[in-house]
């Protein structure tokens, strides 16, 4: 399969009738922007993309808790925002949402509307099958998952470029992705195994290599 039988699987949510929630996971620089914009793209006006990252607690609270140098660990979100967001949305409320913004290294409140009207809602994040700090409760609330995955040496030097091109000087984006993003790598490959599809990334067009039915509920 390729990206079109990956657009023709989030159709048929689209096409259920309910609104339905569609959940993008894998280890950081996995692609998961990639998919969900290759999504957004296909799908026009029937999905909107609600960011997880737009959950990261603020800097200053960072700092307040001793978990600056951590950011991006399961604990440094706020998982019940999230939660309550998802709940929002599953029950076909219009909803705000914020949205990360990767220069400001911050999130924006309220950035991102969800139409009462849209059909599929995309989220896409780490931890959304991580079962931890909370985060238990959000594959409940997605109607699929699908797990992202990427050579490993591919993965990290995107995330290297990603740091560079937001003006981090080379040897602290090398520090970063070595010590923090690595660490939270470990733990999003974790969840792998609830993921209703796997899919591996390449730089050829997508490909899925594996799945399993009825890990979401």
């Amino acid at each position: 399969m390729r990206l079109d039988d990956l657009v023709s699987r989030a159709r048929r949510l689209v096409d259920s009738g309910e609104r339905r929630v569609l959940g993008l996971t894998g280890t950081p620089g996995a692609g998961k922007s990639t998919v969900s914009d290759a999504l957004l793209a296909a799908l026009g006006t029937d999905a909107v993309l609600v960011g997880m990252d737009g959950f990261h607690l603020a800097n200053e609270e960072l700092v307040r808790l001793g978990r600056r140098d951590r950011k991006g660990a399961p604990d440094t979100f706020d998982v019940e925002g999230y939660i309550a967001l998802l709940d929002r949305i599953r029950a076909g409320h219009a909803a705000y949402a914020p949205r990360f913004d990767r220069d400001l290294e911050e999130s924006i409140g309220s950035a991102v509307l969800v139409p009462a009207d849209v059909p599929l809602v995309i989220t896409e994040g780490n931890y959304l099958l991580h079962d931890a700090f909370g985060w238990d409760a959000v594959a409940s609330r997605l109607d699929e998952a699908w797990f992202l995955d990427v050579d490993a040496d591919a993965r990290r030097d995107r995330l290297v470029a990603r740091r560079l091109s937001h003006g981090h000087p080379r040897e602290e984006a090398v520090a970063w992705v070595r010590d923090v993003d690595e660490a939270n790598a470990l733990i999003v490959e974790r969840g792998r195994h609830r993921a209703d599809l796997v899919i591996t990334v390449t730089d050829a067009p997508t490909r899925i290599v594996g799945h399993h039915e009825g890990a979401s509920s």
